[in-house]
C-alpha cells in the first residue's frame, strides 16, 4: 500500500507545541478537512501518522516531514490548501506527494542557530565556537532514558558533520550547522549546552535554532 507524505513548516508560537500535541492536532486537522486517512488494524485502530524526525520543542522549522495514507476526501494537490484552512497559526503544509524513499535514508539535518550574547562578546564568541568545533573531541552529558543515572556522555565532534557559517553580527552570532540526523542524532541544544559549559565568561542570553533541511547521505535534499 504506497503511503502519502506532507512537507510543513513550523513556526511562530507553533513552535511550542509538543511533538505529542503535534501528532494529535494534524489528526484532528484530518477530520476537521474531511480526509480520510489510514488507520492501524487491531483492537484499538487509530489513524497512521508518522514523524521520522521529531522537532525538539522551541524550535522553528521549514522542512518538517509526515507520512500517512490518502483514503479519501482529497488529492494530493488539493490536500495542503484543505488542510491549511484548518490548522492553527504556525502550523503550515507546504506540499503533498508520494512517499517511498525509506527513514533510514535520513542521514544529516542543517539548522541555522543564532546566539545572543551577554554584553558586546559576538566576536571572542564566534573565535570561541570555532575552537571548540575544531577540536578532535568534545565529550557532554545528554539526557538518556537508558541510562540508570538519567545521563549518559557522548563526544559529539563525529556528530558535527560540518560547520558551514560562523558569524559574529552586532551582539549576536549566526551558525550554520550540519548535524547527524539519526543513530545517533545531534540536537544544536546539546553543543550549546556544551558551549556554556566551556565558556561560562561568555554567557548566551537567547538563542534560537531553525531547521532549514533534511538531506540524505549524498547531502541531496531528502523528501
Amino acid at each position: 500500500m504506497s503511503e502519502q507524505r506532507i512537507l510543513f513548516a513550523k513556526y511562530g508560537t507553533a513552535k511550542y507545541i509538543s511533538h505529542l500535541d503535534l501528532m494529535h492536532t494534524m489528526e484532528r486537522a484530518f477530520l476537521r478537512a474531511g480526509i480520510a486517512i489510514r488507520h492501524t488494524t487491531g483492537f484499538h485502530p487509530h489513524p497512521y501518522v508518522s514523524i521520522p524526525l521529531p522537532l525538539p520543542l522551541g524550535f522553528s522549522s521549514q522542512c518538517e516531514i509526515m507520512e500517512f495514507g490518502l483514503v479519501s476526501g482529497s488529492t494530493m494537490e488539493a490536500l495542503p490548501a484543505q488542510m491549511n484552512r484548518v490548522l492553527p497559526a504556525g502550523i503550515e503544509i507546504l506540499r503533498c506527494y508520494e512517499g517511498g524513499r525509506p527513514f533510514r535514508d535520513l542521514a544529516f539535518v542543517r539548522y541555522e542557530v543564532t546566539l545572543e550574547l551577554d554584553g558586546d562578546l559576538a566576536q571572542q564568541g564566534e573565535a570561541a565556537f570555532r575552537s571548540l568545533v575544531d577540536r578532535p573531541s568534545f565529550v557532554v552529558k545528554k539526557r538518556s532514558k537508558k541510562a540508570k543515572s538519567g545521563f549518559t556522555e557522548v563526544d559529539i565532534i563525529p556528530l558535527i558533520e560540518g560547520v558551514e557559517r560562523i558569524e559574529a553580527q552586532g551582539d549576536r552570532l549566526a551558525l550554520t550547522l550540519l548535524l547527524k540526523a539519526q543513530n545517533p542524532g545531534l540536537n544544536p541544544e546539546v553543543l550549546l549546552q556544551g558551549f556554556r559549559g566551556e565558556f561560562p565568561d561568555l554567557p548566551i542570553v537567547y538563542s534560537a535554532c531553525h531547521r532549514r533541511e533534511i538531506l540524505d547521505e549524498a547531502k541531496q535534499l531528502y523528501r
